[in-house]
């Protein structure tokens, strides 16, 4: 069965499970006795260890297999969940997300077994049985194979008999067929007990022997077995020309397959032999390590398939269907409105003259055409949700690695952000944190002298504020100090000690900004190595964003991030400068103010203007662009006053235009600009207006 269709599903959905597990063990480490998380558990583990065994990913299906035995006994209450379990099983789902990225990549898991934390599992599941006493860790292994060989000694085996009447033609078809040179075997298969859809696995088993040869008889019979009217083990004659032990390790390679018991059919036999020898009862586990070495030739063939055709992940949105019935009605009313003008453009001269009907399918085709905007971007908006919930594990980590209690707290992970924006803001806001529990919280020592509480807190929290969604990043540990920021940038050479007396605080604290800074007395592999806030700016700022610190000494720092809701299509005003044309972003401009020339003033050099009690810094677009002004010197400025988080700045501009939407289109590589222009659009006249990056000219 060629599976290669199902990759891009089975990637996003392992995504979801192993991010549930994550979630429902933080919640199981708090509360051991939470029945509803350690049903949740299993049933992810479950559908986990299915689904990997379904695409032929048997070395994640094994592990997983063993992670279920451990879910599966603390579910029946045989075991009590221990910090040593939920850190092996921490170790496990790291492993797990390994074989994942492997398959992102290369739509392979990779060759990896992990059998040290296969082995640990084992360990813990008899300890935690009972079965054998609590061993010192380099014993632990030996223990734990010599106490597997004792259990399958003492293991009942199964018992089967299928007693089948043969119709001739059955008969012929057997009798032939080993005449040739071929082998009939009789086999009876054993699904888990615990396996949720048992007529999925007795599918997959008849899939699998299809490919080696001929199913002439079951029992019962396949439409029973497909309507599940069956328990869990079911029989089939097969003839094929494989060997008995290939076949053997077919069925085995089937997810949820317990056992399975086989015998050949020798010409002068018309029934399934008696014999009450039956194959000892196999573990999946077990029969994955020993016996898919050398899988079926479908398996192999299908294997080969999903190697080479690299998946290409994370660029699917799950969208709700009312979103869908929205755009579709939307873009209905769109060929309405577009064959209104076409019978407009077909009628006679007189009705054209009159201009009203033409008009009115205009304004119809722009309120379309806006709603058709809103529904799209509706339909590209992911909840930062799928970005965050990730974090609460890393600093569950860090707080063992770091030896700091601390706690995280989400708000607001249901604010919604543009695909493009979500798949770009992880890795910044997972420096911050790693940044808060590092530099940020004091040491428990540090934090009970200072009369704080034990435990340090880190807050991420996030809202929609007009056009933008603001991301914070809070602790309340020691905030940062200026004067050591402004020792450490005098001592580096990236400021003078005259530039730093000059600097208010907030413009010193700014300086951790700049590439390769770090007040770090040490290099540690959380955070430290100088490499960090100047990426997060960049990244910020190439989203469109920007970032600032607020912090107060002794009481903590907070990170604050501000980023558009979407990249694809702004709001804008349009302004000419000589005889071309610019968009400015409508979400970073506050007032627009006409400015007699009288009034602009100069500090050190630079022109200013004092708006309503507040001094803001002038930058005259058409020298800065290198734009030729149409306008007399004696004429009142157009300035449009700019905001980059608390910073104001007025552009002086030679003409409004007025407000337009414009949809953004990338200048790619062509051009190489410093940054001030973050991309272009297309006017209606056809024209090419660039479109100003806010940020880079403040």
């Amino acid at each position: 069965m060629d599976v290669s269709q199902y990759l891009e599903i089975f990637i996003d959905e392992t995504k979801e499970h192993l991010q549930s597990l994550n979630e429902q063990l933080l919640i199981l480490e708090k509360e051991p006795e939470n029945e509803g998380t350690i049903n949740e558990i299993f049933r992810a583990a479950h559908t986990l260890k299915g689904m990997s065994g379904t695409m032929g990913y048997k070395r994640m299906q094994n592990l997983t297999h063993n992670m279920e035995n451990i879910f599966s006994e603390i579910r029946n209450g045989k075991m009590s969940v221990t910090a040593t379990i939920v850190d092996l099983l921490f170790k496990g789902l790291d492993a797990l997300e390994n074989y994942l990225a492997n398959i992102s990549s290369t739509g392979d898991e990779g060759t990896e077994e992990y059998t040290d934390i296969i082995s640990q599992l084992d360990v813990c599941l008899k300890q935690g049985l009972g079965e054998m006493p609590a061993a010192a860790p380099a014993a632990n292994a030996a223990v734990a194979v010599a106490v597997e060989e004792k259990a399958a000694e003492a293991s009942s085996d199964k018992e089967k008999y299928r007693a089948f009447k043969y119709a001739d033609h059955e008969k012929h078809a057997m009798n032939e067929a080993i005449a040739t040179g071929q082998h009939a075997y009789g086999i009876t298969v054993f699904i888990q007990e615990t396996c949720l859809l048992k007529a999925a696995r007795a599918f997959l088993v008849f899939k699998t022997l299809e490919g080696l040869g001929t199913v002439i008889k079951s029992d019962p019979a396949v439409q029973d077995i497909e309507d599940e009217r069956f328990e869990f083990d079911f029989s089939m004659v097969l003839i094929t020309k494989e060997s008995l032990e290939a076949v053997k390790k077919a069925i085995m390679s089937v997810s949820e397959v317990d056992s399975v018991y086989l015998s050949e059919i020798k010409a002068d036999e018309i029934v399934m032999p008696k014999e009450e020898v039956v194959e000892q009862k196999q573990e999946t586990a077990g029969a994955t390590q020993a016996a898919v070495a050398q899988a079926p030739q479908a398996a192999a063939e299908k294997k080969q398939t999903t190697q080479n055709s690299k998946p290409v992940v994370n660029r699917s949105v799950r969208v709700d269907i009312e979103k869908l019935d929205d755009l579709m009605n939307l873009v209905s009313e769109l060929i309405i409105a577009k064959n209104g003008l076409v019978s407009i453009n077909n009628a006679d001269e007189s009705a054209k003259q009159d201009n009203s009907g033409f008009n009115e399918q205009i304004e119809y085709l722009e309120r379309i055409t806006t709603n058709l905007h809103t529904s799209v971007m509706k339909v590209r908006m992911v909840p930062l949700e799928s970005v965050v919930n990730r974090f609460p594990r890393m600093i569950r980590d860090l707080s063992k690695k770091l030896d700091k209690k601390m706690e995280l707290y989400i708000s607001g992970e249901d604010t919604e952000l543009d695909r493009t924006v979500i798949d770009e803001i992880g890795d910044p806001l997972l420096h911050l944190l790693r940044n808060a529990a590092d530099h940020g919280l004091e040491s428990n020592e540090e934090r009970a002298a200072l009369g704080k509480p034990e435990t340090g807190s880190i807050i991420l929290n996030a809202f929609q504020e007009g056009n933008n969604v603001v991301i914070e990043v809070k602790d309340d540990g020691k905030g940062i100090d200026a004067e050591k920021i402004k020792a450490k940038a005098i001592a580096k050479g990236t400021i003078t000690a005259e530039q730093g007396d000059a600097m208010s605080d907030k413009e010193i604290i700014d300086l951790l900004f700049r590439p390769s800074f770090s007040t770090a007395e040490k290099i540690s592999d959380v955070s430290g190595r100088g490499v960090g806030l100047d990426v997060v700016k960049t990244k910020i700022e190439s989203l469109g964003g920007d970032v600032e610190v607020r912090t107060t000494l002794g009481q903590g720092s907070n990170f604050i991030i501000r980023l558009p809701l979407t990249l694809a299509i702004i709001q804008s005003l349009m302004v000419e400068l000589g005889t071309e044309k610019y968009a400015i972003p409508l979400g970073s401009i506050q007032t627009i103010e006409d400015i007699p020339v009288s009034d602009v003033k100069y500090v050190q050099t630079k022109e200013v203007i004092n708006l309503r009690g507040t001094v803001i810094p002038l930058i005259r677009l058409n020298e800065v662009l290198d734009v030729e002004s149409v306008k007399a010197q004696d004429e009142n400025l157009t300035v449009v006053i700019v905001t980059k988080g608390d910073k104001l700045a007025g552009f002086v501009v030679d003409n409004l235009i007025g407000q337009q939407e414009i949809v953004i289109k990338s200048i790619g590589k062509y051009i190489n600009n410093s940054k001030m222009i973050s991309g272009a659009t297309i006017l209606g006249d056809g024209e090419v207006a660039l479109i100003l990056d806010v940020n880079t000219l403040v």
